[in-house]
């Protein structure tokens, strides 16, 4: 006889930590991972204007060794343990140009913020999860990974790349004592500040914001959905892979893009 879920409180008694998840698609998973019951704990530099409401806010910044040890310190002193741990923190404030303004300090700012926060993250809380044997972590990666964007964005497609590499070898570590390690790479989502560049674009190049989305979507190569991915559809994938139907799932990467990507 098949097991039974219950859908609608199904991460019960679950404590989550979600980075970087005051807006955007950060903020979407934390209310999808409410809705199914779970304590949920959201870490950022700065709170949210719209706070929701029964989440736990850690003010930290995570590109900073100190700033990850407040966080665990703070989580596993004021509940104990984690269960769930999604590293959605992430983003690219390298200048465009393509490599030859890359500086050092723009890749190391790069890839403190999007590959060596979730290692020191997953560090600090897997030997809790190691000791009662069961715990889920979720990177969000990129299809940049694969589609790099060399004009502006490389430092953050190659730390990406290097995240989905570092999250199947730690799988291959740690699946077999009961934690699952999985990796979520979404295209292009519109994200409040997906819409303000929209907005931009539409200003400075007197067109509509659906001929500014579509130029987008072009220098993308097509989106062949035919739109951007909206932070809910993502959070829903995150929704499923956390809960206990996806419990035979770990150690591969999840592509959420409408189709962006064109190989197979």
């Amino acid at each position: 006889m098949g097991q039974e879920f219950n859908f609608d409180n199904e991460l019960s008694g679950k404590i989550a930590l979600v980075t970087g998840g005051t807006k955007g698609t950060g903020k979407a998973i934390a209310e999808r991972l409410l809705q199914a019951g779970a304590t949920v704990i959201v870490t950022a530099r700065n709170k949210s204007e719209t706070e929701t409401a029964n989440q736990y806010f850690i003010s930290a910044d995570l590109s900073k060794p100190e700033g990850t040890q407040k966080v665990a310190k703070e989580i596993l002193s004021t509940f104990g343990k984690l269960d769930i741990l999604i590293n959605n923190l992430g983003g690219s404030e390298t200048k465009a140009g393509g490599f030859s303004v890359l500086t050092d300090e723009a890749w190391e700012s790069t890839i403190q913020t999007n590959l060596l926060a979730p290692v020191r993250l997953d560090r600090e809380f897997l030997p809790q999860m190691l000791t009662q044997r069961s715990g889920i972590i979720i990177h969000i990666a990129s299809i940049q990974a694969r589609l790099p964007l060399h004009e502006s964005t490389l430092p953050y497609a190659a730390a990406k790349a290097g995240l989905i590499n570092y999250s199947k070898g730690l799988s291959k570590e740690v699946s077999s004592k009961g934690i699952r390690v999985l990796a979520v790479s979404p295209g292009w989502i519109m994200t409040e500040s997906s819409t303000r560049m929209m907005e931009r674009i539409s200003e400075s190049s007197n067109m509509s914001m659906e001929e500014a989305t579509q130029s987008v979507m072009e220098a993308l190569g097509g989106i062949p959905v035919g739109r951007p991915a909206m932070p809910k559809e993502i959070a829903e994938l995150i929704g499923f892979l956390v809960s206990p139907r996806a419990e035979y799932l770990t150690g591969t990467e999840f592509v959420i893009d409408g189709g962006t990507i064109p190989t197979i």
